[in-house]
């Protein structure tokens, strides 16, 4: 099959899933979800195939590479290079510069210049997607700041929205990335799909949201968004944001070890019981998505195993199984399987996003916890929209 018969198949599969979960389907409306698919097309073909996109992604990459150097400079200082002489690298070359690059995010918020950057891209997307400003302001500010603290700023409002703008604004924060973590990402992926991702997977959430959970904006009561840090001295930013960084890492951390440790017994009780793997078992359940998606029959057993391993798991560990066998898929397998795992749609996101929200909003946070499973099976379907894309400009 070619490139576009397997895309063709993978939106008809996402699109019959989608409105499987469906409760409204009258009120889906089909023009945003074409204009939005070319749109996206577009700029997957932009960023993985224009001169101007790849200089773009070289620059962002540049950019970061840059950063995590001088976030290595302070890891360096108070471990003493144990990064550089190959001592516990992983927590200190790609976790620990998640802390500077807070800090960053931190500044750039305080002094009002991402609030700005958030407002003129969501009313953008808000007039192209079919949804309303806010909904387009939480797509933007959860790519920036992160799925748990991205609700903060939305904490004066969330007991005032509907449970289909609530999935919507929880949706859309685990279907995107935090920017604090893009450079701990382009440690271990190809920096262009790490950027085509990002917001390739902006728009497949407009396309998945508006097929799942369709709702007139208009029609819901009009919110405006709080100020973040009111009353805050510039330090006590810097040190909440510095904290919640390294906060980050840590949790990270914790959650590798605990999911790394887990899914290596589960391989052993695995083998010795069915004489097959855990990871094997998931691939061969992932393993029709991996050849929807148009990877090599020969490849799709051990892609479709990592994509099970970053839905059971997290994005992390799946992003270590792809550095063990990257030799060994095609340049195209690579770049789409490396789309699919640019998300936080995973289990633990639930309790992640749940547990945000419920710490702002008792009613809110237990509404997010009851359509949870719902909530990954449509970021999962965002995940498989942007790697069908990819696959598709990719050839």
């Amino acid at each position: 099959m070619s490139s576009i018969a397997h895309f063709a198949l993978a939106l008809v599969v996402v699109t019959i899933l989608a409105l499987l979960a469906c409760r409204d389907r009258k009120s889906i409306r089909i023009r945003y979800v074409i204009q939005l698919l070319i749109i996206e097309i577009l700029l997957a073909y932009f960023f993985l195939h224009s001169e101007a996109g790849l200089g773009f992604v070289k620059g962002f990459a540049a950019l970061f590479d840059k950063l995590l150097g001088f976030a290595g400079q302070g890891t360096d200082f108070v471990f003493g290079g144990m990064g550089d002489k190959g001592l516990a690298f992983f927590f200190l070359k790609v976790l620990c510069p998640i802390v500077f690059i807070s800090a960053l995010i931190g500044i750039l918020q305080y002094i009002k210049v991402l609030p700005f950057i958030i407002r003129i891209i969501g009313t953008v997307l808000s007039k192209v997607n079919g949804m309303g400003k806010l909904e387009s302001f939480n797509a933007v500010s959860s790519l920036i700041l992160g799925q748990s603290e991205n609700f903060i700023a939305y904490k004066d409002i969330l007991g005032k929205m509907s449970e289909k703008r609530m999935y919507t604004m929880a949706a859309t924060a685990m279907s995107t990335v935090s920017m604090s973590i893009v450079g701990a990402y382009m440690t271990m992926l190809d920096a262009k799909y790490v950027v085509a991702a990002l917001v390739l997977n902006m728009f497949s959430t407009f396309v998945v949201l508006s097929l799942i959970n369709p709702y007139d904006a208009n029609n819901e009561e009009e919110l405006h968004l709080g100020n973040q840090h009111v009353g805050q001295s510039f330090f006590e930013m810097l040190g909440e944001y510095i904290l919640a960084g390294f906060k980050v890492a840590i949790i990270v951390a914790a959650m590798l070890i605990g999911f790394i440790a887990l899914i290596a017994a589960l391989n052993g009780l695995f083998s010795i019981i069915f004489g097959l793997s855990f990871q094997e078992i998931l691939g061969y359940f992932f393993y029709p998505f991996a050849w929807i998606l148009g990877i090599p029959t020969h490849e799709a057993l051990q892609v479709g195993s990592i994509m099970a391993t970053k839905l059971v798991s997290n994005e992390f560990v799946a992003m270590m199984e792809v550095q063990k066998i990257s030799a060994e898929l095609s340049p195209r397998s690579l770049g789409v399987l490396s789309v699919f795992l640019v998300s936080f749609a995973n289990f633990s996101s639930i309790g992640i996003i749940a547990g945000a929200i419920k710490g702002l909003n008792e009613h809110q946070g237990n509404v997010v916890s009851r359509f949870g499973l719902k909530l990954l099976y449509g970021s999962t379907l965002v995940s498989i929209l942007s790697a069908a894309i990819t696959g598709l400009v990719l050839g």
